[in-house]
Parts: structure tokens; C-alpha cells; sequence
């Protein structure tokens, strides 16, 4: 981690945190932070909503002669998702192999507990008054590219909405 001090250039917070946490992390539940950010890819947004994975248990070796023993991943939900869950577990096991790049979970685990606490909730957007759409308008309208204009008008009802 020093090394990447050298010539001043900066560094995201966010490498330097996921080389703190990803060897704790795989140590202590078998799981890279990886898997956590990229979950709502993985199993898609209805379940990534209230699902998250809690560790990957994988089976003791009694020697290094035993064979490679696929892992259970341990998914962590709220009530009904369970359900759901338990009919898309080939598809997340596929799913998670296929991230990590080898076959590396063979069953889930479902395990029901909150999680909807532990996930950020999206602020709710209040709507904008008609002097701030104006404003807004007449700070984007002198931009040529029209795709541009609209993300930046997007970004600005974002960034107005969420002031109360």
C-alpha cells in the first residue's frame, strides 16, 4: 500500500478500504468485498433489494490430498425473498461461479434475518418549483450536445431535489 504513494498521485478512498477489508473479509466469512458491491449485478435488483450474501463456508480438508469440494455460499434475507431465493438458487449459483471465475459454490444457504437496514435507502426527490426548473434550464441551455444538456439537467433536478 505504500508504493502506491510514490510521485504524489492520489488514491481512491475506496482501493485503499477494499485492501484493508478484503482480507478480513476473506478471512473471516470466505467472501471478497467484490461479491458484496456487485451483488445487485449478480442476482439482479428485486433480489439484491432484500438478499445479501453473509459468507462462503467451505468444507474442511482433512488432508491436501482430498479432492476440491465446492463451497456453500450463505445468503442472508428478509421473509418472502427466501421463497424467491430458493427458486433461483441454480441460477445464482451460476451466477456467482461464473464472477469469481471457477466453481467455486455448490449450494446456498438461505438464513432469514433483516437486511434491509443494513442497505442505503434512495432519498425521496421532492419536486422542484418553477423558479428552480427556470434556473436550471438557463444554467444548461447554451450547451450544444443535446444528450449532454439532459444529463446535466437530470444531475441538477437530482442535486436540487435532494436540498430541503
Amino acid at each position: 500500500m505504500a508504493g502506491k504513494w510514490k510521485g504524489g498521485n492520489a488514491v481512491p478512498v475506496s482501493d485503499l478500504a477494499n485492501e484493508i477489508l478484503d482480507p478480513v473479509l476473506r478471512k473471516r466469512a470466505g467472501i471478497s468485498v467484490g461479491l458484496v458491491q456487485s451483488w445487485e449485478e449478480i442476482v439482479g435488483e428485486r433480489l439484491a433489494a432484500s438478499s445479501r450474501p453473509e459468507k462462503i463456508a467451505w468444507p474442511r480438508r482433512l488432508h491436501e490430498d482430498d479432492p476440491f469440494e465446492p463451497a456453500t455460499l450463505v445468503i442472508a434475507c428478509e421473509g418472502l425473498a427466501a421463497l424467491h431465493l430458493q427458486h433461483e438458487t441454480g441460477e445464482i449459483i451460476s451466477r456467482v461461479n461464473g464472477f469469481l471465475g471457477f466453481g467455486a459454490v455448490g449450494r446456498v444457504k438461505i438464513v432469514q434475518k433483516p437486511v434491509a437496514a443494513a442497505q442505503r435507502k434512495k432519498p425521496r426527490m421532492r419536486a422542484l418549483s418553477d423558479i428552480e426548473k427556470t434556473k436550471l434550464k438557463g444554467l444548461v441551455q447554451e450547451i450544444e450536445d443535446e444528450g449532454l444538456r439532459q444529463s446535466l439537467e437530470r444531475l441538477g433536478q437530482s442535486v436540487l431535489g435532494e436540498r430541503r
